[in-house]
């Protein structure tokens, strides 16, 4: 097949979307396929394009592998609503030349990617001008998220005419698949068919990411200094989204002069991103946690194992909106999460699971502090549910997000579609 894959964010991201968008290109074009992508420069989750792409467009080419064509962009170093419109809008014109040339090509499939959803009508009006198939993958519901976690006015005309446009473009896709059930039903309730719509998780390689085995010194214990504590640990996107305002005040109780001091307690906090100047700020002189930057993929299987408890907070209203890409390693790692979501949302059915037995962790409301705290502390004092649960996980991840099983499943799903 050829295909066309039109999105903001491409690896050699490390997080979220661009790491996703990147290795599924990657595995279509190992598996014989023709694959082109238009898309910007890396500069997520720092908000800073790196320095070996600056301001200019260009073309990667290599055999065997995806042809990518990056486009520059405005990035703000202070992203707000409003400079975010601004630094979408400036990538869908600037890749607008590009995309265009590409009708010539004539693509089997143009495949976007939501966010941004910008790029959504450019992607359209090439399938049509191309005679092409048109598939758009929702990672998270941006239009929905700008609104609902205050991002932008939940009310006043830039709502309205974004919510009158977003139902007919969508509508208009040969497909349009999510990362999880609830998001799948989340489109058809915006009025996609449910012929159209196609569940497209995530995924993880659950061999490269795994329990390291019991007695195996974990290096960033070592390096740190802290192979005798009980470590919380968030990695990941530090931004807007993911409620990282709950990290502090728990680090706070549990630290010294905390209301439940616990020396065994440690937490990590580590990535990059809008908050995290302000996450660092309220931190930095705290002697129980640690900050570190975001780590290389040949470091992640040892970061996520140095930890004993998995962290992964979310604004309140978030959850079915958006599905935390950083929760597939966290389940192949094979340790316990404590999310902040409700029980009938994604994340709730995947970490609280279906009965308690299936539980991969523990889910609590995301404005509960008590509750949370209450969760931190069972798991903190009880090892042998914290292998329960991790057992559970590594279980989950294998049967459910395996790489292989999914893109494999999303090829059927393309050649299906021609």
């Amino acid at each position: 097949m050829r295909i066309l894959v039109y999105g903001l964010n491409y690896q050699p991201e490390l997080t979220g979307i661009g790491k996703y968008t990147g290795e599924m290109c990657s595995w279509l074009a190992a598996h014989g396929h023709d694959v082109r992508v238009v898309t910007a420069p890396p500069y997520y989750p720092a908000w800073r394009v790196r320095e070996d792409y600056r301001n200019a467009y260009r073309i990667q080419r290599a055999k065997g592998k995806a042809t990518v064509y990056r486009c520059p962009l405005y990035v703000p170093a202070k992203p707000t609503g409003v400079k975010r419109m601004i630094h979408l809008i400036s990538f869908m014109f600037s890749s607008l030349p590009v995309l265009i040339r590409q009708v010539f090509w004539q693509p089997d499939i143009v495949f976007t990617v939501e966010p941004t959803f910008f790029c959504a009508p450019v992607a359209l009006m090439v399938a049509i001008a191309a005679g092409s198939s048109s598939w758009l993958h929702v990672q998270d519901f941006e239009v929905d998220a700008a609104f609902d976690l205050g991002l932008l006015p939940a009310e006043g005309p830039i709502h309205d005419l974004a919510l009158s446009l977003e139902r007919p473009i969508t509508q208009a896709f040969s497909r349009v698949s999510s990362i999880s059930t609830k998001m799948v039903e989340r489109a058809q309730s915006k009025g996609v068919s449910p012929s159209q719509t196609i569940l497209f998780p995530n995924w993880v390689n659950v061999d490269e990411i795994f329990p390291q085995p019991a007695g195996t010194r974990n290096s960033f214990r070592k390096e740190l200094g802290l192979e005798d504590k009980i470590i919380l640990l968030y990695s990941g996107n530090m931004g807007a989204k993911q409620g990282l305002e709950l990290l502090a005040p728990l680090a706070e109780d549990f630290g010294p002069g905390g209301y439940d001091e616990d020396p065994r307690v440690h937490f990590i906090f580590c990535g990059d991103g809008a908050f995290r100047p302000q996450l660092e700020a309220v931190v930095a002189h705290r002697s129980n946690v640690t900050m570190l930057p975001l780590q290389p993929y040949l470091r992640l299987n040892d970061l996520l194992n140095a930890a004993d408890i998995h962290l992964l907070p979310q604004r309140a209203g978030a959850a079915d909106l958006v599905m935390p890409s950083k929760l597939t390693g966290m389940l192949s790692s094979g340790r316990p999460v404590v999310a902040t979501a409700e029980p009938d949302t994604q994340v709730g059915h995947v970490v609280g699971g279906y009965t308690p037995e299936e539980a991969c962790g523990m889910i609590v409301p995301a404005e509960d502090p008590p509750a949370i705290h209450a969760a931190i502390r069972t798991l903190v004092n009880d090892k042998e549910l914290r292998c329960k649960l991790g057992n559970n996980a590594r279980r989950y991840a294998v049967e459910h997000l395996g790489r292989e099983q999914v893109l494999e499943r999303f090829q059927r799903d393309l050649s299906e579609l021609l």
